[in-house]
């Protein structure tokens, strides 16, 4: 679906989700500053910390009260109850989007909001608190702040005539099929990112591709979809080559590419 076919969102709505995110990741950063390294480990073996539930502690009720009977989807809920059976609109949450960043002390975590309607994300906030910087979309937009200053409107970028700039994760910047999928395309850089950043970077037009090969879930993506979406770019499903769909069984992802324009 195209960015201007999106349903449409009201700005009341979107300016309260910016502030929820923005407290949320005030609240993730007072803990950031003081962490003492102790962290849990799930049922998936993922770490979580105090972090991530005080983040979401804040975060549900904030959505409720904006959108009463909208369902929230969280990372910490989800796994502590299960995951939910899919709605035709939904928030999905992921109080602290990359807990390993976190954990090794390298400000590359956000936290990420995202509204879906129909299977696609028409509102997305994505906060990175280490950074003072955030990103968000609505109603066919992409929108960046940094610390305080005025936002500023961002959309992807044809890549340079040097070469892309391709974004991977740590867990996966040693992966084959990067080096393959990545042959005979002209690359000025490759650089190493956590969490949400990578999609939200391309979205800026900072960056210009991100392939990811292991699987994800919807909370790791829906907000920066949306920011990516509405600033001219796409996250195509690695299996189906179609635009990355939501509420899907059990809100699994499998690999994906995100690009900017003419980077896929």
């Amino acid at each position: 679906m195209a960015a201007g076919a999106l349903p449409p969102v009201e700005a009341p709505l979107v300016e309260a989700v910016v502030d929820l995110a923005r407290r949320a990741g005030r609240v993730v950063l007072e803990i950031y500053n003081s962490f003492d390294g102790a962290a849990l480990r799930k049922e998936d073996g993922s770490p979580v910390t105090a972090a991530d539930h005080a983040a979401e502690a804040l975060i549900i009720p904030g959505l409720r009260a904006l959108l009463p009977g909208v369902p929230v989807v969280a990372e910490e809920q989800c796994a502590a109850q299960g995951i939910p059976p899919a709605a035709d609109r939904f928030w999905l949450v992921d109080p602290v989007d990359g807990t390993k960043e976190f954990l090794r002390r390298n400000g590359e975590f956000t936290v990420n909001i995202g509204l879906v309607s129909g299977g696609v994300p028409v509102l997305g906030v994505v906060e990175a608190p280490a950074f003072g910087r955030r990103f968000w979309a609505a109603g066919g937009e992409a929108w960046q702040q940094q610390g305080d200053e005025a936002p500023r409107r961002i959309g992807v970028r044809r890549p340079p005539a040097e070469g892309m700039v391709v974004l991977t994760s740590r867990s996966h910047r040693d992966d084959p099929r990067l080096d393959a999928a990545l042959e005979g395309r002209s690359v000025a850089e490759r650089r190493i990112l956590g969490s949400s950043l990578k999609i939200a970077l391309i979205a800026a037009g900072e960056a210009d591709l991100y392939l990811r090969f292991g699987p994800t879930m919807e909370w790791d993506t829906a907000a920066a979809d949306a920011v990516l979406r509405a600033a001219g770019g796409i996250i195509d499903d690695a299996l189906s080559g179609h635009p990355l769909a939501y509420a899907k069984p059990g809100f699994a992802n499998a690999g994906f590419v995100a690009r900017g324009a003419a980077a896929g």
